[in-house]
């Protein structure tokens, strides 16, 4: 008689559990083990049947599972960490500090090459500075995010189509407003500033074209968007050392 009992109740301990579980729910328990805390839980009739009124799936993770079921990554740590963050919570400032960074000690290298130490412009490179923070930073992020949407690949041909647009679009718009940025800070004339782009923006613009394509293709096949004007103002730290040589050379003379 104590065995017919002992089966009757396990017919109805399934019946039980195929009503109030889907099979979804049995794969979930079969699966993943349960701790004593969520098993004293589920074998609770009261919240067996609240679950069944809830219509709620089988809630494995209701209680913590043990150390070694946990799924939670570690927080990014370290100086990489704490950047790759900040660029995804404020993008637009935090190149713009970065692009200003790299284009004051590009500068100063340019003065170390070209200038005696006695005779270091500090507002030469304070103007690099503020370059690189309010224009060069905020439009490379708007240039980079532009072109990966409107050419999202990253195929042979979408990635020397951006550099065309590059070479075309962004390297000339840039550079005129460098040298006029530069050329109005230093108190020249629109006549002046008319004629230094004239003297001093072809000759840029070639020999860009000789520099920049290498350094676009690396940043637009390999690099994600948001670290790409990162990338593009780590190359631009050599090529802003020429960059500022020939934004301080002498104004032209105007007869």
């Amino acid at each position: 008689m104590g065995g017919n009992s002992m089966k009757n109740l396990s017919h109805r301990c399934l019946r039980r559990l195929r009503d109030w579980f889907s099979f979804h729910d049995i794969h979930s328990l079969n699966k993943t083990p349960l701790t004593n805390q969520q098993w004293r839980f589920y074998s609770s009739p009261h919240n067996l049947a609240g679950i069944k009124r809830a219509n709620l799936s089988y809630p494995v993770n209701k209680f913590p599972a043990s150390r070694s079921l946990s799924t939670t990554s570690s927080p990014k740590v370290g100086p990489l960490g704490w950047y790759l963050s900040k660029l995804e919570s404020k993008p637009l400032i935090t190149k713009g500090i970065t692009t200003s960074l790299i284009f004051a000690a590009a500068d100063i290298t340019s003065q170390m090459i070209t200038s005696s130490p006695s005779s270091f412009d500090s507002v030469r490179t304070l103007r690099m500075a503020v370059y690189g923070l309010l224009l060069l930073g905020p439009s490379q992020h708007v240039w980079f995010t532009f072109a990966s949407k409107i050419l999202p690949k990253r195929d042979i041909l979408t990635t020397l189509k951006k550099i065309l647009m590059g070479q075309v679009i962004y390297g000339p718009a840039s550079t005129t407003a460098f040298f006029s940025y530069n050329a109005a800070l230093q108190g020249e004339s629109g006549e002046e500033i008319v004629a230094r782009l004239k003297r001093d923006l072809l000759p840029t613009l070639i020999n860009g074209a000789m520099y920049w394509p290498f350094c676009d293709f690396v940043t637009f096949r390999f690099i994600p968007v948001h670290l790409q004007p990162l990338m593009n103002s780590s190359c631009a730290y050599i090529w802003t050392i020429y960059l500022t040589y020939m934004a301080n050379l002498k104004k032209v003379g105007i007869n």
